[in-house]
C-alpha cells in the first residue's frame, strides 16, 4: 500500500475499497463494468477482512452465468432465473406494454414484458434506458395463439450506495493537499499515479473526466492505441453510454419515431463514440442537422418533437504520430467520420484531449492499492454536474474581454467550470481559492483545449473568425 492508498482508507472510510488485481480474476469471462465489481468485492469480504472467493463464484454462476448461452434454454424448460444483469428498458405507446432486452444474453425487448406492478413500483428505475438490476424471470408459454414471452416478476435496483451525501466528499477534499488529490482521482480512475511520468501527463488524464462531471460538455480525445481511452469510458459510471464503432441510427441515439420514445442521448450524462472512424450513421445529413442544434442549445426538434437533454458528447479516436511521439499531420481532425468534418460542427465542441500526452497502458498501471469506491466515485461525479455554484464562482473569477467571441467565451467558462468541480470541489466562494491555482489548472487548460479547436475550424475552414486567436481571457486581480 502506498502512502496515499493509506490515506484515502482514513479519511473516505466506507467510501475506499482495495483494489487487488488477483481478486478480480475471480469475473474473468464476464463482462461487468467496474462499478459492478466492486460491489460485489464489498459484499463478500468477510468480518477478518479476508476475500470469500468461493462464495463470490458461487454468486457469479447463479446469477451471472458465464455461458449465456444457456439461458434462454433453461427459461424454456421451466426455470426461474434470478440475474443480476445489465438491461434496457423500451416503452411503447402504440403496444401499449412496456418491455426489456438483455442484450448479453440473446434476450429481446420483442419477446418480453414488465408487468405494470413493478413499473408503478420502481417508476424511476423502470424507465427508457439502460439499467442495471436484479431480476426474478419467468418464461409464459403460448397458449390460445399468443406467442410466449420471457416476463420479469421481480425486480431490485442495482443501488449500492442509496444516498449521497456531497458535503461528506467536499469535506474529505479538505484532508488532502492540490497533489494529493490529484493522486486521488487518478487511483479512482484504476491507475497508478506513481507509473506517470509527470504532472502534465496526470492533468493531461484527469480531463478524461470534465465530460462525466460538467453537463453538455462536448470534447474530442485523438491519442495512439492503448492509452486507455475505452476502459475509462467504458467502465466507470453507469451514467455514460459508450458506443463502440458500428453503425448508428437517429432513432437508437436520439427519438424513434415509430415507437414516439427518445433514445439513449435522453437518459446519460454522457454518450462517447469510442472508435469514431469506424462510426457511420444512417443518415448524415440528418444527424448534422440535428448535432448542429444540439449541441449548441441543447435542444432539437424532430419532427414535432423537442428532444431536450444534458447528455454531453465525447469522440473517442485515434491518431497517427512520427518518431517524435507528435501527430503526423497537423489536420487533427481529417480522420473523423465526413460528419464531423465540418467547421460549423466543429466549433461547437468545446475542446480537445492530446491523447499523444499521455502515457502507453502497462500492467504496472494497473492499481494494487486502497482507492475510491467507483460507484461512490461515478454518484459523485454525476450529483456534481447539477451544483451550479462552481459557475458562479468562475464567473466572478474571469474577467472577460469586451468583443470576446461567444462560443470561445463559453466553451471556456464550462471547462473551467468542470476542472473547478474536480480540482477543488470544497470550494464554494471566489474568495477560498488560490488565483494562481484557478489560473495555471483551470482557466488557463481551458483556454488551451478551447484554442486546438478553433485551430482545426482554421484548417478546415479559412473563415475570418477562426484564424483569430483566442480573446484575452484573464483572473480578475491577477
Amino acid at each position: 500500500m502506498s502512502a496515499i492508498g493509506n490515506k484515502i482508507k482514513e479519511v473516505f472510510g466506507s467510501a475506499a475499497v482495495y483494489k487487488d488485481p488477483a481478486n478480480y480474476e475471480v469475473f474473468n469471462g464476464r463482462n461487468l463494468p467496474s462499478f459492478v465489481k466492486d460491489y460485489l468485492i464489498s459484499t463478500h469480504i468477510a468480518p477478518d477482512g479476508s476475500f470469500r472467493r468461493d462464495a463470490l463464484t458461487r454468486f457469479l454462476d447463479a446469477h451471472i452465468p458465464k455461458d449465456n448461452s444457456a439461458i434462454l434454454a433453461r427459461l424454456r424448460r421451466g426455470e426461474t432465473l434470478t440475474l443480476l444483469t445489465r438491461f434496457v428498458v423500451s416503452t411503447s405507446l402504440a403496444q401499449n406494454k412496456t418491455s426489456f432486452q438483455i442484450p448479453d444474453m440473446g434476450i429481446k425487448a420483442t419477446d418480453t414484458l414488465i408487468p405494470d406492478y413493478l413499473i408503478e413500483e420502481y417508476p424511476d428505475d423502470l424507465i427508457d434506458g439502460e439499467k442495471w438490476g436484479i431480476m426474478k424471470i419467468v418464461y409464459i408459454a403460448p397458449s390460445e395463439g399468443a406467442r410466449g414471452y420471457v416476463e420479469m416478476v421481480k425486480f431490485k435496483p442495482f443501488r449500492p450506495m442509496e444516498k449521497l451525501d456531497i458535503n461528506y466528499f467536499r469535506n474529505c477534499r479538505t484532508k488532502f493537499s492540490l497533489e494529493e488529490w490529484i493522486d486521488v482521482l487518478i487511483s479512482a480512475m484504476e491507475y497508478t499515479p506513481s507509473t506517470f511520468t509527470n504532472m502534465t501527463q496526470k492533468l493531461e488524464f484527469l480531463t478524461r473526466l470534465l465530460p462525466f462531471i460538467e453537463p453538455r460538455l462536448n470534447f474530442i480525445e485523438l491519442a495512439p492505441k492503448g492509452t486507455g481511452k475505452s476502459y475509462v469510458f467504458g467502465n466507470l459510471s453507469k451514467f455514460v453510454w459508450l458506443v463502440s464503432g458500428g453503425k448508428v441510427s437517429r432513432a437508437k441515439l436520439v427519438y424513434d419515431k415509430s415507437i414516439k420514445a427518445p433514445g439513449i442521448m435522453r437518459f446519460y450524462d454522457m454518450v462517447a463514440f469510442d472508435e469514431i472512424q469506424t462510426i457511420t450513421f444512417s443518415d448524415n445529413s440528418e444527424m448534422q442537422s440535428f448535432l448542429k442544434n444540439y449541441l449548441e442549445y441543447g435542444r432539437a426538434t424532430i419532427d414535432n418533437y423537442e428532444f431536450m437533454s444534458e447528455c454531453g458528447l465525447m469522440l473517442l479516436g485515434n491518431i497517427l504520430l512520427n518518431d517524435s511521439n507528435e501527430p503526423i499531420s497537423h489536420n487533427y481532425f481529417e480522420t473523423l467520420p465526413e460528419v464531423f468534418r465540418e467547421s460549423a460542427l466543429l466549433d461547437r465542441f468545446h475542446g480537445m484531449i492530446e491523447g499523444w500526452l499521455l502515457p502507453r497502458v502497462n500492467v504496472d498501471m494497473a492499481l494494487h492499492d486502497w482507492t475510491l469506491n467507483v460507484e461512490f466515485f461515478s454518484e459523485v461525479l454525476h450529483q456534481l454536474r447539477t451544483e451550479s455554484s462552481y459557475s458562479h464562482i468562475v464567473d466572478d473569477l474571469v474577467e472577460i474581454p469586451n468583443g470576446a467571441d461567444m462560443r470561445h467565451t463559453k466553451a471556456v467558462k464550462r471547462t473551467a467550470t468542470a476542472y473547478l468541480k474536480l480540482l477543488f470541489p470544497h470550494i464554494t466562494s471566489a474568495d477560498q481559492i488560490d488565483k494562481g491555482e484557478f489560473n495555471a489548472l483551470c482557466l488557463q487548460p481551458a483556454i488551451r483545449r478551447r484554442d486546438i479547436v478553433r485551430q482545426q475550424c482554421s484548417n478546415i475552414d479559412a473563415e475570418k473568425s477562426f484564424s483569430k486567436p483566442m480573446p484575452d481571457y484573464r483572473v480578475v486581480g491577477l
